[in-house]
């Protein structure tokens, strides 16, 4: 069973594996950074039986141990296997199988939204700031030059947004899953807009309400802790970065029902979100044991069918490929480095964050993974016919 599994997974690289009773197996075409890992029979027996948790939990237990190499090195190795690239959407049988556990996973009510919510970001502000840029922008950055620091990325990710909302002083703007409020308060010093933001973490919108005081902005910035499916108001503009990966298949069309709702009739939105090249599929399942329960990362047919059957129209589409790679790349290497994380977590909290950030990165480099930003308007008129004027003032603030 083991030696299927190293043929089917590792296809490059020098991988060797200790297994228990003493017998090694050596796995790809022996090339690049040499990778040496030990399993107990426990770790062997979860990895083989059901590879894309036991893997994980394996390295979490302790059970699957790296003697030389790193983890992210190992992970490479799969996935240069191609074991996480595009496969094609499949037969009628696999997808209609994919579309039933779909929705048995993503039945994300308000109640399971909320529960979803704390399980990943009420952790701790504290962790989040060890890892993460200052105004802690935890969603992908955008790399308009490959020199850029963490925070100069995600100061461009800001201002490449805010060109696509065409904001004008005074335009009430809503920010949909506002995390820390750095977009809203960004947006309020800079653009001059009039922001609410709202999210059902209480750990950010409670830190997202002292920076907003701290930056001299309460009185032009809110963070309510709500569902967005509860506003009753209409906004000049919309902007939701990375909250729609948390809104699950069944509510795609809600979600863009309600966009549609809360915009006023010559306004538009923002919607950035990851999403996976190779059509409709699943969420691992280690992600949906530990990291995000309900998360979804969806196909663009998924989307663009939900904008169409809810009436918008869909006036831009751009696709960010790697820059997430970047992100998590430079997440994970500050969360490693951390000198305080060994004293505060437990050391198999630690392997479980190292094996999610590494693992996220491999998604975007080698399984498909990529970032969606659509604009939707409810008019056909509603903003400039050509991409001119956002490409001018994205630049204009990336120089």
């Amino acid at each position: 069973m083991i030696d299927a599994l190293l043929n089917r997974m590792i296809k490059v690289g020098d991988l060797t594996v200790h297994l228990p009773g003493g017998a090694t197996k050596k796995a790809g075409d022996g090339t690049g950074t040499p990778v040496v890992i030990r399993f107990t029979a426990k770790g062997l027996r979860r990895t083989v039986a059901n590879p894309s948790l036991g893997l994980a939990e394996a390295y979490m237990d302790g059970d699957l141990v790296i003697e030389q190499g790193e983890l992210w090195n190992l992970l490479q190795l799969v996935g240069k296997g191609g074991s996480r690239g595009l496969k094609g959407r499949g037969s009628w049988l696999k997808r209609t199988r994919r579309a039933i556990k779909r929705r048995i996973q993503q039945a994300n009510d308000r109640s399971a939204a909320r529960r979803n919510v704390a399980h990943h970001y009420d952790l701790s502000n504290d962790l989040y700031r060890r890892f993460l840029d200052a105004d802690m922008q935890y969603s992908c950055a955008y790399f308009a030059r490959p020199d850029m620091t963490l925070e100069e990325a995600q100061a461009a990710k800001k201002a490449h947004i805010a060109a696509k909302l065409r904001i004008e002083p005074g335009m009430k703007v809503l920010d949909i899953g506002s995390g820390w409020g750095g977009m809203g308060l960004t947006l309020a010093r800079d653009h001059g807009a009039d922001v609410t933001g709202v999210t059902l973490s209480t750990e950010q919108v409670g830190l997202a309400r002292e920076r907003a005081i701290e930056a001299g902005l309460a009185d032009r910035v809110r963070f309510e802790l709500k569902d967005y499916r509860d506003l009753d108001q209409t906004f000049d503009r919309i902007v939701s970065v990375g909250m729609l990966e948390h809104v699950g298949e069944p509510h795609f069309r809600e979600y863009f029902e309600t966009v549609k709702r809360l915009l006023a009739d010559d306004s538009c939105a923002l919607i950035h979100a990851i999403g996976r090249a190779g059509g409709p599929g699943l969420t691992n399942a280690f992600t949906h044991k530990y990291i995000f329960p309900g998360g979804y990362i969806p196909g663009l047919s998924e989307i663009v069918s939900a904008i169409e059957d809810a009436g918008l129209w869909i006036t831009d589409i751009e696709i960010l490929r790697l820059h997430y790679a970047e992100t998590l790349k430079n997440w994970r290497l500050r969360f490693m480095a951390d000198p305080e994380i060994p004293a505060l977590y437990d050391a198999r909290f630690r392997r479980m964050w190292e094996f999610y950030l590494a693992s996220a990165e491999m998604g975007f480099r080698y399984g498909g993974h990529m970032i969606f930003q659509i604009q939707v308007a409810k008019r056909v008129d509603a903003l400039p016919i050509t991409r001119d004027y956002m490409l001018e003032a994205s630049a204009a603030a990336n120089r």
